[in-house]
């Protein structure tokens, strides 16, 4: 029998949290780092996130390779913190799941097992598969844990998806939140429009996973004219890769979004914040290299801030690209209101050594 979501997450969800994609940390040795590792899950949770996602892009697909083995660790040392710090009645844990149906099920069970309560379904790496057989796929790992659908963009290894298949995605009883993140407007408005047409419109949440147009998304409601009936979906919160970084003011500006959806008022600040926020992100998650820096740039941040050792990643050909740094200073430079180093700075210590 599937995990289920308890009543206080699944208000958590559809009311909207942000939700920091998890890197990994490693030693020079691209060994795991656990006390940084167990610091950067204390940092999320001090900056005030609403959940966090461990074992996805963000944390690296080679956590799974025979001879790396750290998924199991990585969501485990995940779980013990935040069951340490008593935060666990509304702070939603959401574990990365991608592969063939058979090692999608394996992780399905460890994430079960420690009680991560969303398997985020990545369908990447199984493109020989059908639209009818990836459906097959996320119905048996709904057997497992409830699902957080994944619309990836296909420059990390997503695939185009069509209106019909999330249509059919929506309607799996276990499916309870979609993180939307084509980097594509069009394909964006399919799954609000297909989650619109199912019969569970009101149990799914939506996410944006558009890194490059967060402010923009979050600021959202879909609308469509369904049977004669208008009806409204609004994009509620964000599971990002871009909020692994800089989380505390992420924070800060998913609270001023919502505040001005409450009362219905797009502020053209919101908006100019919106951009200032997508330059970031082409800098940190190398937009013009096809995001072929998008982890390094990720750890160049924590790292300066203290809470990488330094930029590794487990396949060494992973580094920032050609001029990518020089991007990240300009950044810096340029939007000094974004970044939450002094934040950082005041609690490193203690989240290093406590």
């Amino acid at each position: 029998m599937a995990n289920t979501l308890t009543q206080d997450k699944q208000h958590a969800l559809r009311d909207g949290i942000a939700i920091p994609a998890h890197p990994l940390a490693l030693t020079s040795e691209r060994q795991l780092d656990k006390r940084r590792q167990r610091a950067l899950v204390r940092y999320y949770m001090a900056a005030g996130a609403g959940g966090i996602a461990v074992g996805v892009h963000t944390t690296q697909f080679e956590i799974r390779k025979k001879g790396i083995d750290l998924y199991e660790p990585v969501l485990r040392i995940a779980a013990e913190e935040v069951a340490r710090a008593g935060n666990t009645q509304s702070f939603v844990k959401v574990a990365g799941i991608c592969g063939p149906t058979e090692q999608a099920i394996k992780e399905a069970e460890v994430a079960a097992e420690y009680e991560y309560d969303l398997g985020l379904v990545s369908l990447g790496g199984i493109s020989d598969q059908s639209e009818k057989e990836l459906l097959q796929h996320v119905r048996h790992i709904s057997e497992i844990i409830p699902i957080f659908g994944f619309y990836l963009q296909p420059a990390v290894g997503g695939r185009l998806l069509s209106y019909q298949f999330w249509k059919e995605f929506s309607e799996i009883p276990n499916v309870m939140a979609i993180k939307i993140a084509p980097f594509n407007r069009y394909q964006t408005l399919d799954v609000a429009r297909a989650v619109c047409q199912s019969n569970r419109k009101d149990d799914i949440a939506l996410f944006t996973g558009n890194d490059d147009n967060i402010i923009a998304d979050l600021l959202t409601t879909y609308r469509f004219n369904i049977d004669g009936k208008q009806i409204e979906k609004p994009i509620v919160g964000g599971l990002l890769g871009h909020w692994a970084v800089w989380t505390e003011k992420a924070v800060e500006f998913f609270g001023r979004v919502k505040a001005a959806r409450k009362d219905g008022a797009i502020l053209s600040d919101l908006l100019s914040l919106g951009t200032e926020i997508t330059d970031s992100n082409a800098a940190l998650f190398d937009a013009p290299n096809h995001f072929a820096g998008c982890i390094p740039g990720i750890h160049e941040v924590l790292r300066r801030q203290g809470l990488l050792e330094g930029r590794w990643c487990l396949n060494p050909a992973e580094k920032l690209s050609e001029g990518q740094i020089t991007e990240i200073d300009r950044i810096y430079r340029d939007y000094p209101h974004l970044n939450d180093d002094r934040f950082v700075r005041k609690h490193l210590n203690q989240w290093m050594n406590d």
